[in-house]
């Protein structure tokens, strides 16, 4: 039986050479084919945070000089991508949080 590839769905954000270098836009494009196919990530690629909402994580991507985060919640169906940003202390800003916050609910309430 062949798995069914989850389709990603894109609320925000985007993954692109520049600001991403080409290695890693290639890294992140690679963690989310394995999300799509049904692979668990955890660290160092991947963590829950659950203070987002059930379900979602935060992809790490470390690059030459800028440390990114994906935000993504894993649905049934598709991965849903609730932002992409550069993270540059050790706790993701509470308004990275509360704007992820809302792009769900707008989302499930859509």
């Amino acid at each position: 039986m062949k798995k069914q590839n989850k389709p990603l769905i894109w609320l925000h954000g985007e993954i692109k050479t520049p600001p991403f270098s080409s290695s890693a836009r290639i890294e992140a494009g690679f963690l989310f084919r394995l999300l799509q196919t049904g692979e668990s990530l955890t660290m160092p690629y991947s963590k829950p945070m659950p203070n987002i909402g059930k379900n979602c994580h935060e992809l790490r991507i470390n690059d030459e000089s800028t440390t990114w985060r994906i935000i993504y919640r894993i649905d049934k169906d598709a991965i849903i991508i609730l932002e992409v940003f550069s993270k540059k202390t050790q706790q993701t800003p509470k308004k990275i949080i509360d704007v992820c916050k809302k792009r769900i609910k707008e989302y499930d309430d859509e």
